[in-house]
């Protein structure tokens, strides 16, 4: 019986010893000058699966990330936020979709960009 108790224990202690963390951080360059922009950005992250937390900052332009690598990668993440009209590192949203925002969202604008600073 001790003996069955122990292999049941060291089984336990070996599989969660190898046990996969699947959550992932990252952090990466999104474009975007406002409050609007902010909200626009995060909900669009937090619409990819698997993301579980999404912050932006509108001085730094960073774009702060927990998700579940499982679930989704950031190329997946990065193009649902092109798809919502901003630019990431490595997609840029089309200019149909970039044309639908907010005129005050424009951060390809060099005006509207020096009018929110």
């Amino acid at each position: 019986m001790k003996k069955a108790i122990l292999i049941i224990t060291l089984s336990f202690i070996g599989a969660t010893g190898f046990a996969q963390n699947k959550n992932a951080k990252a952090t990466i360059d999104v474009d975007g000058v406002c409050g609007m922009c902010k909200e626009r950005i995060e909900n669009a992250s937090i619409g990819a699966k698997g993301v579980k937390m999404a912050t932006w900052n509108v001085d730094t332009h960073q774009l702060d990330l927990i998700y579940n690598e499982k679930k989704t990668d950031l190329a997946t993440i990065q193009q649902s936020i092109a798809d919502s009209g901003h630019d990431t590192e490595a997609v840029k949203a089309t200019d149909e979709v970039y044309n639908a925002i907010d005129p005050c969202c424009k951060y390809r604008d060099q005006e509207v960009v020096d009018d929110h600073k």
